[in-house]
């Protein structure tokens, strides 16, 4: 499963690749090849990852090793080719636009999970939070009850 999550990564940075070389001349803006590059960094990241997961004890064989850092490098050869043609085609320092609002992006939706994880354990805290002051009022109530039926019994008797 790992080795194909990384030829699925590999496969798809070399097809975005290749789409985007065929398609760069003809597009009249950077949208009209957005999804292939979108594809791109998808598919170096799967590649990265499926990598990461890879890394062990059991796998240090030289052709997996060998294979790993090919992939990483080929990864990073046509990262590198794709960004030349979208500077030459759309002007020096798209490319690292492009890069530098990814990295915002992810930052921020990074941000945004982080901060949603925050609200629910101070949901869950408030929710255990009134669950025990119900409880404390629910025993206080019973005991209290309980008190006033024992003395209610007692002055009868």
């Amino acid at each position: 499963m790992v080795v194909a999550e990384v030829l699925t990564g590999i496969a798809l940075v070399k097809q975005a690749t290749d789409f985007i070389k065929s398609n760069i001349n003809t597009a009249k803006d950077i949208g009209e090849i957005a999804g292939q590059i979108d594809d791109l960094f998808r598919g170096e990241t799967e590649a990265q990852k499926a990598r990461n997961k890879k890394a062990g004890v059991d796998n240090i064989s030289i052709n997996s090793v060998a294979q790993e850092i090919l992939d990483a490098r080929l990864a990073a050869e046509k990262l590198r080719e794709v960004s030349v043609l979208v500077d030459m085609r759309f002007g020096p320092g798209t490319w690292a636009s492009i890069v530098y609002e990814r990295a915002k992006r992810i930052q921020e939706a990074k941000e945004q999970e982080k901060q949603r994880r925050i609200e629910a354990a101070r949901k869950e805290h408030e929710l255990w939070e009134n669950i025990k002051t119900a409880a404390i009022v629910v025993g206080a109530v019973t005991f209290l009850g309980g008190c006033l039926i024992a003395v209610m019994l007692t002055s009868v008797s």
